[in-house]
């Protein structure tokens, strides 16, 4: 049981198969039993649980990565239950029982991880954007400060001009006024 690797670079995407060992990587297979895609967050694991327990029952040996699939999946829970059952441990009904409470626990933790993985991201993005609101509103106050500036030399250039344009109005008005007196 090992892994053939399809995907573009940087992008791996992979077929679980049975194959020989002295067959290339990529080359030649027995059977595909599923698909596995780390990429995804969480990785996406399509697996016949089926054709996997029966391959491995029948003493097919996986690679460490395949056995790590193989265990989330529960195939090796099942097979060790199984042999419970063989050994007469329990009965067949009791594995079932017990298997299905795993794969229910197991579920729900990983629901959990990913629902806890989202709100992390949203807390996250609500930080960024309390920050950044904060920010923009920095810089608008800045620019508000440098807007009353400009305003306040523009109104102190107009009084002066003003007041320059009244003492030129008031000297002609004077000297019209001495010659007059005299």
């Amino acid at each position: 049981m090992r892994l053939q690797r399809y995907g573009k670079k940087g992008r791996p995407f992979y077929h679980i198969v049975i194959a020989d060992g002295r067959a290339p990587r990529d080359g030649r297979f027995i059977e595909k039993i599923g698909t596995y895609n780390p990429v995804a967050k969480p990785a996406e694991i399509d697996l016949d649980f089926a054709k996997a327990y029966d391959w491995y029952t029948k003493g097919a040996d996986p690679t460490p990565t395949v056995k790590n699939i193989l265990s989330d999946e529960g195939i090796l829970m099942y097979d060790h239950l199984m042999r419970g059952v063989k050994k007469g441990a329990f009965t067949k009904e009791v594995a079932e029982v017990r298997f299905n409470e795993w794969k229910t626990a197991k579920e729900s933790k990983l629901n959990s991880a990913v629902k806890a993985e989202e709100l992390s991201e949203k807390d996250a993005l609500k930080k960024r954007l309390e920050v950044e609101a904060k920010v923009n509103e920095a810089r608008a106050a800045e620019i508000a400060k440098k807007r009353m500036k400009a305003a306040e030399a523009a109104a102190e250039t107009e009084t002066e001009t003003e007041a320059e344009e009244s003492a030129e109005e008031a000297a002609p008005e004077a000297a019209a006024e001495e010659p007059a007196a005299e």
